[in-house]
């Protein structure tokens, strides 16, 4: 079975159309721009509904609690590799990025030195035009901008 995760992708149209984006933390994705950023998003508990893994993840990545807004269920994005992506969409005009507080994670560091280091989950979150957004995510979630345009075109 894939791994399956889920994840919230917002937006906001003014002054212009823009996704949340936030770049991974970690040594790998420490001098990468191009394709190493995400929509907030992370695996599921057992049991747990993609929704509410949505939301907790986006707390647990930005330390920011995901804005009281309505949420479409954009669907299931598949990474190359087979990972399943649920991704839900929500606009929020007026959320601000003040606060940011990444939680993080435990990685042995340098690979195979017995040492672990922590690192941020996240080190940096801003906001990207659509254009910008497709250069700067990973590749396997391209698939969500697509989805969130559908789903935009539809419900105009």
């Amino acid at each position: 079975m894939p791994v399956t995760s889920a994840g919230v992708l917002l937006y906001r149209r003014a002054p212009q159309f823009e996704v949340l984006v936030a770049h991974m933390g970690g040594p790998f994705w420490a001098r990468k721009q191009e394709h190493a950023w995400s929509i907030p998003k992370g695996e599921l508990d057992a049991d747990e509904e993609p929704r509410a893994a949505a939301l907790r993840e986006f707390a647990e990545e930005l330390g920011l609690p995901a804005p009281e807004v309505d949420y479409a269920d954009l669907g299931t994005v598949r990474y190359a590799s087979g990972k399943l992506l649920h991704v839900f969409a929500g606009e929020a005009t007026d959320f601000e990025l003040d606060g940011f507080a990444p939680g993080t994670f435990e990685l042995e560091w340098p690979p195979r030195s017995g040492r672990t280091a922590e690192f941020p989950e996240v080190d940096d979150v801003r906001w990207a035009g659509l254009a910008e957004a497709r250069t700067l995510l990973v590749k396997g979630q391209l698939g969500a901008l697509d989805a969130l345009e559908r789903h935009l075109a539809t419900s105009a």
